[in-house]
């Protein structure tokens, strides 16, 4: 049976527009909810949310903006178990039953171990999480089966070639880190499709950065068709592929929904020739940036420091983009003040290493904290 939603376009519930934004769980849910009106109204029906997202909200938004409001029948809804939340068998129950209570969907459409990667896949196997998926989809309580990732070719291989009863697999997919040697999407899309299993993409913009191009990648694509915009191609990039099911966006505003549904109501590929142009992009793209983090926030939600880790990597970007020899201060400078001034400074990490755990892209968070401090605090 083919479980792919008719359209491709998925609404992530990660990065939802907030009252407070120093505070991910103060979700402007009114906003939310002509977010959801608007996507339903076009025809698309997947709503992607996890147990930690928006701080722990994402769940409850998801009860209120939509299981609440529309038909069960009318929308599928994803979410997922997390390693770090349970210690014992009897957790894996706790943490399922209160998202059933969270959201008030009943089932779940799709349900995902999240974010596996070496680091973790021990623990998924040692709580024997991939049977007890099985068994709640016995019990009515999920539909379909299958888990993020976040690691290498090679051990998605392992999983999925021990565990071929997983139904999909949804994975990190942009034009920018096609060839990553870090990411590897092209590697981890083209496992994935050798066992059959259709792709959920996750992260298609990058988390904003293959949103805002520096100028030269910008004018490669506004030189082919102006009507496009820069989000635009990497949703469709992603979207193009043919083993993929679904591409999450994490809209936070009613203006990226409509542009969003706009092109993907009647979605075509892109042609081989606008393939070639988003690596073109990619390539102008890779040379500019220092930080390549997608402001998942996974970082900061366990950090003593309580540092806007993401925040202090998205200035220092904008920075190292700009030739400071001539300028030698820029409106960053102000900003990072601002930013440190309601939270920890860079200078603050005491090397836990508690972010470097849960990244998803594994970068050395530690080392580019320095930088960051290094540049903003003299």
């Amino acid at each position: 049976m083919d479980f792919r939603p008719a359209k491709k376009l998925g609404f992530g519930l990660m990065r939802m527009p907030r009252l407070d934004p120093n505070n991910a769980a103060a979700v402007d849910v009114e906003q939310v909810k002509k977010m959801v009106d608007l996507f339903m109204e076009k025809g698309f029906t997947y709503f992607d949310t996890a147990w930690m997202y928006n701080g722990f909200a994402s769940e409850n938004v998801a009860k209120e903006a939509l299981v609440d409001r529309y038909p069960r029948e009318s929308f599928t809804l994803a979410t997922k178990l997390h390693a770090g939340f349970f210690n014992f068998l009897e957790d894996r129950d706790k943490v399922f039953n209160e998202q059933l209570r969270k959201t008030g969907a009943g089932y779940f459409d799709y349900y995902l171990l999240h974010g596996i990667e070496e680091s973790m896949i021990g623990k998924y196997e040692e709580f024997d999480c991939f049977s007890w998926m099985l068994e709640k989809k016995a019990q009515g309580l999920v539909k379909h089966v299958g888990f993020s990732y976040h690691d290498t070719p090679e051990l998605l291989d392992d999983i999925l070639t021990k565990h071929p009863e997983m139904e999909f697999v949804q994975l990190q997919i942009n034009y920018l880190d096609w060839e990553s040697k870090w990411i590897q999407s092209r590697k981890v899309y083209e496992v994935a499709e050798k066992h059959g299993k259709p792709v959920i993409v996750m992260e298609p913009v990058k988390g904003g950065t293959l949103a805002k191009l520096p100028a030269e990648a910008q004018k490669l694509f506004e030189a082919h068709d102006p009507s496009y915009t820069m989000p635009s191609w990497a949703i469709r990039f992603a979207a193009s592929l043919p083993n993929v099911m679904v591409v999450l966006s994490g809209m936070s505003t009613l203006e990226q929904m409509e542009n969003n549904t706009s092109y993907m109501e009647d979605f075509q590929p892109l042609t081989e020739e606008e393939k070639q142009l988003c690596f073109k992009a990619a390539d102008i793209i890779n040379s500019q940036i220092t930080i390549p983090c997608t402001s998942c926030h996974y970082c900061t939600e366990g950090c003593p420091m309580h540092i806007c880790i993401p925040e202090y990597f998205s200035i220092y970007n904008e920075d190292m983009r700009e030739d400071l020899s001539s300028k030698g201060w820029t409106i960053n400078f102000t900003n990072y003040e601002i930013l440190a001034s309601k939270n920890g400074k860079a200078s603050d990490c005491i090397g836990c290493g508690q972010c470097e755990g849960v990244c998803p892209q594994h970068l050395t968070i530690i080392d580019f904290l320095k930088d960051v401090a290094s540049h903003y605090e003299h």
